[in-house]
């Protein structure tokens, strides 16, 4: 490998959030999405691809009845800045008219990716929409949106691990970690 961006790709992310903190953490929002939507059956909604270490972990953790769906999105293709441009890669299998709707996000950076699930699924007439992301970068939001339960706030760091990737790798990290940008 010749090339500074390969070379760059190659360090080992540090650690932003370690793997006991994630796992406290997806603990406790279980519980509190247990104790809003207790004796509704509830749709929860994986966003692919990122989402789906921190959605199993979740719903591991919910005992009611729930069902599940995936709803693959791409807004970063192999870029390490989100474009703003949403692609559905996979649709919802079945309807969710009348049903109570959780939609699993693993990172809301710009808001415009969960901006655009929303009014996507609002269009399907559901009972009620609420939000879980793993994580929120609020510094770079460009529009006003706040997820209904957010495991962590950071900063600006491009994240990977637990589900989340650079250019697919890195999602089998069992922590959050950060890539250093050389300057």
């Amino acid at each position: 490998m010749s090339t500074r961006d390969e070379k760059q790709s190659m360090k080992p992310p540090k650690v932003l959030i370690p793997e006991i903190k994630l796992q406290a953490r997806v603990k406790e929002l279980a519980s509190e999405i247990a104790r809003d939507v207790q004796g509704k059956e509830v749709v929860a909604i994986c966003i692919l691809k990122g989402s789906f270490v921190f959605f199993s972990d979740v719903i591991r953790h919910l005992d009611m009845p729930l069902s599940c769906e995936f709803l693959g999105l791409s807004s970063y293709g192999n870029k390490m800045v989100s474009s703003g441009e949403v692609k559905v890669t996979l649709d919802l299998n079945d309807p969710i008219e009348g049903k109570h709707v959780i939609v699993f996000e693993d990172i809301v950076d710009t808001g415009l990716t969960l901006t655009y699930i929303l009014q996507s699924l609002a269009a399907r007439r559901p009972a009620s929409i609420k939000t879980c992301a793993l994580l929120m970068k609020p510094s770079s939001l460009k529009v006003e949106i706040e997820p209904d339960y957010v495991g962590f706030r950071i900063g600006n760091e491009f994240v990977v691990g637990y589900g989340i990737d650079m250019a697919g790798k890195q999602r089998g990290l069992p922590y959050i970690g950060y890539i250093e940008h050389d300057h």
